[in-house]
């Protein structure tokens, strides 16, 4: 998912927008880790960016994205850019000491 959000809508209030935009980005996590996994793969992993426009976007965890669309209500702003990409993921085992 590469998107810019527009938080601007004639009929919609501001803070019915940001609660929108936060369900189709769930929605999309959702849906992502629900697809069938490769073989040898544990989990899916995700890159993510964010950004008031996409030349600003810097990489931040997938749980850090809330976080970052409450900034961005905070700040009123009327857009915003989020990139999610999934990638297959390896757990990595913890070493044993014995």
């Amino acid at each position: 998912m590469k998107k810019t959000f527009q938080l601007v809508h004639p009929k919609k209030k501001y803070d019915r927008m940001v609660e929108a935009v936060r369900k189709d980005i769930r929605k999309y996590f959702k849906r992502e880790r629900n697809k069938a996994l490769p073989e040898g793969v544990d989990f899916w992993d995700f890159d993510c960016k964010f950004g008031d426009t996409e030349a600003e976007a810097r990489e931040v965890h997938a749980a850090e994205i809330s976080q970052c669309i409450t900034q961005v209500s905070e700040k009123k702003l009327l857009s915003f850019y989020v990139q999610i990409l999934a990638k297959p993921g390896q757990r990595k085992r913890k070493p044993q000491n014995s």
